[in-house]
């Protein structure tokens, strides 16, 4: 029975959601035709169609032109969550991100030597290598140190600490534009005592490690400004 207020296509884009949850589908798996599913649920195909546009509008699937719907990578989230491209002061935003990240991100490390397995310090120790690598060629280094903070949120096995520091890193890569030159050497520094604490599994050295790079971070963008 349809929920009261609900359209057709809103009931069909729920179904499909099931029937992806139900079948434990992942990111690129295909889902099932367009006439497929209009069997599965009852409907016709124009409103599996539009049930379908409506859930890539989420970012739930992906549809490829002639290769059918599949399930996106982007685990329903948005591109833009927490609204940053609708903030006007993009000085006070960065400021207001900056702070967020010194208030959490050492107890993320903390929780990372904690709970990290040799998988993922195989992993964190690859996108630490890449920040390294960018930072010798004296290139733009955030998309690496982005995936190197996200690595050790991964490490922590929360999923919504894991979710939400890659929102963070991204809003700061691609709104700040006050630290006019790049930092490498107290950057590199900073990094590898991060993992080193992490591999040895040392939470307070972890959360220490982070604390420091991240307000030497925040100073310096503070003092530019």
């Amino acid at each position: 029975m349809r929920t009261t207020g609900q359209t057709r296509v809103e009931k069909s884009s729920e179904d499909i959601l099931q029937y992806i949850k139900d079948h434990n589908l992942t990111a690129g798996d295909k889902l099932p035709t367009e006439m497929e599913l209009s069997k599965l649920l009852g409907v016709g195909r124009n409103t599996v169609r539009e049930a379908l546009r409506l859930l890539l509008s989420r970012n739930i699937v992906v549809i490829r032109q002639g290769a059918g719907s599949f399930v996106s990578d982007k685990n329903g989230i948005s591109d833009d969550p927490l609204g940053f491209f609708m903030v006007d002061d993009r000085k006070k935003l960065i400021e207001d991100l900056l702070q967020a990240r010194v208030i959490i991100e050492p107890q993320i490390a903390a929780i990372a030597a904690q709970n990290r397995t040799e998988e993922e310090l195989t992993c964190l120790e690859v996108a630490l290598k890449n920040v390294e690598q960018a930072m010798k060629e004296r290139s733009n280094f955030s998309g690496e140190d982005g995936a190197f903070h996200t690595c050790i949120a991964n490490c922590t096995h929360n999923r919504v600490i894991a979710e939400l520091i890659p929102v963070i890193t991204k809003g700061i890569a691609e709104f700040s534009s006050g630290v006019k030159k790049q930092e490498y050497q107290q950057t590199l520094v900073s990094h590898r005592n991060i993992f080193i604490a992490i591999r040895d599994k040392k939470p307070l050295e972890a959360g220490q490690a982070m604390s420091y790079h991240l307000l030497y971070n925040q100073n310096r963008y503070l003092q530019e400004l």
